[in-house]
């Protein structure tokens, strides 16, 4: 019979330990690396000095000094799992192992094929060498320890020769027959000792009775808290009362300023007080009556000045360029900010569900204004996007610039060489988005008919100012070094693309795209991305969902297909006519940067098709004639197959068998 006994020693339970943190450590490890894949799309990033020392400093804070290293939680928990699992298995290869199964050849030290008489050879020379009054004691040796050794060698030998105990090896691998047999659990012997069992319980009783309670009850009413898409519900109640078909910019601030989540993010201790009031009194002098009417329509929305409201000075502190000295004060801004596109992506759901076009364009031009720190609406909102560039300055400029590359020209004029040198840096970088060609298309279809899944292939790429995007009445800007090009391959990678199930093409290697944007205000690296709205200006209403796309590819003259193609897909209208719709294509980073285009869908009705595009009449479709459905459907004027009719020759036919048959049967 077996006895179970607990692993007095650790020694198992140490394999257990380890292999759990094996199993853990190997993929939390993993994705903290962070590997360039081969073959990566080359990323560029803006280069002027506002943007260097922003990515310096966020680098900075991420790594830490070499005195105050950054360390994370994450990081701590992998340094000290692999210390642990370090320990651990150094622990187990340096502990003995007792439990080795009994081998008569291996304390012999000859083969197991060796024959009887050469082992009893080998014996009696063992016996000359470790006999007790051959050895003499030295080191570590005792008497005793010399006398086991020499049993154990006679025991061996007798296991091999003599004819009792070789049986009981053989059938009990042991020389002294049964053996009895230790289980060992891998559990430490004080977990189960009586004077612990109080401490057990007790562990047990907080880990499963409130521990596992608390986690699940957090799940669940968390989950029940928030929208699937990541917001508590009540701030998407609020976004859902505060918004109208006619919502501007202002009012989708005033929309995020109610959201929950100010409420959560409040920072412990008291926020200070006197510098919000100043803050608030320096945009009430910059917005004047604007701001009075704010603060009312948020009263009246929220009921009281809370954290949500502190949080609404915040972002109008940041969008004003307001210098905030408070270091706490500083980094709750950064955490506001930060939240802001999560609740903007919420709040464009809530509009793009109601099909209103005009707030939804606000909320994504509002992800421009945030990344640049610029009010809308502000006079030379657009060059205040250029690093250094003050109010003063701005006034300064020649009323009629109309690109960055006339306002460098003015710096440069006025001496301000720094600051020209810097817009250069930051133009060369720029994300000027260019609409190279936009057609409505339907699959294996030469016109739209009405219902027919239709997609809107779009072809974008990003052209920096320097490059003047517009194209020149000679061509396009260096069009004399572009390869010439092959219109049917263009028209079967356009219809490959088509036929994609994917809404955006693959990159190729060599493509440039843009990395990290110019936004020296933003608290993090920006990428930049683009939204395509199809919209009806006539009834201001959304045609379809835009679409979020990224890594947008910079224009190159070397290259045939320098664009990047996405698609669209919507059902045409039931109805057939000529619908005059905008697409546009709206920038989340660079202030009046969107680009747009008129387009027309002509939707016909099925008798345009050629005869060989008719769709195929399916015969089974309609009932006969004389049966039941084919009765109602001719009630209802519906169509139905007649009954075929038997000719002369077939019912003469049928007339001469029958007599035939009448006439055998007679004879028989």
């Amino acid at each position: 019979m077996a006895s179970y006994t607990y692993d007095e020693t650790g020694h198992m339970a140490l394999f257990f330990i380890i292999t759990v943190l094996f199993m853990v450590l190997v993929p939390v490890t993993l994705s903290q690396i962070s590997l360039a894949p081969r073959g990566e799309i080359p990323s560029t990033a803006c280069e002027c000095s506002a943007c260097v020392e922003k990515r310096t400093r966020i680098l900075k804070r991420e790594k830490g000094t070499f005195l105050r290293p950054k360390v994370t939680i994450k990081s701590l928990f992998i340094i000290l799992g692999w210390v642990a699992f370090g320990l651990l298995a150094y622990k187990v290869s340096t502990t003995k192992i007792d439990n080795k199964i009994y081998d008569p050849f291996e304390i012999l030290g000859i083969k197991s094929s060796t024959p009887e008489k050469a082992i009893k050879s080998h014996y009696k020379k063992l016996s000359k060498i470790y006999h007790p009054d051959k050895v003499k004691l030295t080191g570590n040796d005792t008497a005793d320890s010399v006398a086991a050794r020499f049993v154990e060698i006679t025991k061996a030998y007798k296991a091999l020769t003599d004819e009792t105990i070789r049986k009981n090896f053989q059938d009990y691998g042991h020389p002294d027959g049964r053996q009895e047999i230790i289980m060992g659990i891998a559990l430490p012997p004080w977990i189960v000792e009586a004077h612990n069992n109080g401490w057990v319980l007790g562990c047990y009783g907080v880990l499963f009775g409130i521990g596992l309670p608390v986690i699940v009850g957090n799940w669940w009413f968390g989950s029940r808290r928030k929208t699937k898409d990541g917001v508590f519900a009540q701030t998407a109640m609020s976004f859902w009362k505060a918004l109208t078909e006619t919502s501007d910019v202002y009012e989708v601030v005033s929309a995020i300023g109610q959201a929950t989540e100010w409420q959560t993010m409040a920072p412990g201790k008291t926020m200070p007080s006197d510098v919000l009031r100043s803050l608030e009194k320096t945009i009430e002098v910059e917005l004047g009556p604007r701001w009075v009417r704010i603060r009312q329509q948020f009263q009246r929305a929220v009921g009281e000045l809370d954290a949500r409201w502190h949080s609404l000075i915040l972002l109008y502190a940041h969008l004003l360029r307001l210098p905030i000295g408070d270091p706490a004060l500083q980094k709750h801004q950064a955490r506001v900010l930060l939240q802001t596109p999560n609740l903007l992506n919420a709040l464009l759901l809530i509009t793009t569900a109601r099909n209103w076009s005009q707030p939804t364009i606000a909320a994504m031009r509002l992800h421009a204004y945030l990344a640049q720190g610029i009010l809308p609406g502000s006079p030379g909102a657009r060059w205040a996007q250029l690093p250094g560039l003050k109010k003063d300055e701005i006034r300064a400029l020649p009323p009629l610039s109309r690109d960055f590359k006339d306002i460098i020209t003015a710096l440069e004029e006025q001496k301000k060489i720094s600051l020209a040198a810097d817009a250069r840096k930051t133009v060369e970088r720029w994300g000027r988005i260019e609409i190279v060609d936009a057609k409505f298309r339907v699959i294996d279809e030469r016109i739209v008919t009405p219902q027919a899944l239709v997609h809107l292939v779009m072809k974008l790429r990003v052209f920096p100012p320097k490059s003047a995007p517009a194209s020149e009445a000679n061509g396009e800007v260096g069009a004399e070094n572009r390869p010439t090009v092959d219109a049917d391959e263009e028209a079967r990678l356009d219809n490959a693309f088509l036929n994609n199930p994917k809404d955006v093409e693959d990159l190729k290697s060599a493509t440039s795209i843009l990395g990290s944007a110019h936004a020296p205000l933003w608290p993090s690296n920006h990428k930049p991305s683009w939204w395509i709205v199809l919209a009806d200006a006539k009834s201001d209403r959304l045609v379809v969902p835009p679409l979020k796309v990224t890594d947008v590819p910079f224009a190159d003259p070397t290259r045939v297909r320098d664009y990047r193609l996405y698609k669209l897909k919507f059902q045409a209208p039931p109805g057939t006519g000529l619908f005059t719709w905008r697409v546009i294509v709206v920038s989340d980073t660079y202030i009046a940067e969107d680009a747009a285009r008129d387009l027309q869908l002509r939707v016909e009705e099925f008798a345009a098709l050629n005869a060989d595009e008719q769709p195929k009449e399916d015969e089974i479709s309609d009932p006969e004639e004389d049966s039941l459905a084919g009765q109602m459907a001719a009630m209802r004027g519906g169509v139905v197959k007649k009954r075929q009719e038997e000719s002369d020759d077939e019912s003469s036919t049928d007339e001469h068998e029958a007599a035939a048959d009448d006439s055998s049967s007679d004879s028989d």
